[in-house]
């Protein structure tokens, strides 16, 4: 397993159309256990395969929460799921608001509307079949995730306004970050 660099807005390899997953080999799971590492080291809670560099439909995810929810202190119960060629088979019209944040717009929130239910089918790091009725966290993360298979950044869905003074936001970081580098 290894750590692989996370691709920042506004390379270009992020507006990359993902390709399917045709072969489920070792080089797979390989890239599976260094996204899953990646994600972890981040901290972030989905990764998408493009987001390290390799355009192909498989993301990664882990929604962790401590075990007894009163207790901040509590151990973390780790639930990492696997999502190959997913695809979005239908949704709920109704839009819930939900603050966003991304590994590849580092350390920027904004608030994007999703719907709050969806039923999704994927394929697991088996090429098992599923298919599932999914709301909350983990539709807006599944949807959060497969916009980057598209090319497509949460800013994306903002106004104008908003994208442009996120990565401003960005653009400032990134420069007081190098001052303090050199």
């Amino acid at each position: 397993m290894a750590i692989r660099p996370i691709f920042e807005t506004p390379d270009p390899v992020l507006r990359q159309i993902s390709k399917p997953v045709e072969v489920f080999d070792d080089e797979l799971k390989t890239l599976i256990s260094d996204m899953f590492e990646t994600m972890y080291h981040a901290p972030g809670i989905g990764l998408a395969a493009v987001q390290v560099g390799e355009p192909v439909r498989l993301l990664v995810m882990d929604l962790q929460e401590n075990e007894d929810p009163d207790d901040p202190e509590s151990p973390i119960v780790k639930d990492p799921r696997v999502f190959i060629n997913p695809e979005i088979l239908s949704h709920s019209d109704h839009e819930v608001p939900y603050t966003e944040g991304c590994l590849s717009v580092p350390d920027q929130y904004a608030e994007v509307m999703r719907p709050d239910r969806i039923k999704a089918r994927w394929l697991d790091e088996k090429g098992k079949s599923h298919e599932q009725d999914l709301d909350g966290l983990l539709a807006v993360c599944l949807q959060h995730e497969m916009d980057h298979l598209e090319g497509v950044l949460f800013i994306d869905h903002l106004s104008k306004l908003k994208r442009d003074m996120v990565l401003k936001k960005l653009a400032k970081q990134r420069k007081e970050r190098s001052l303090r580098a050199a």
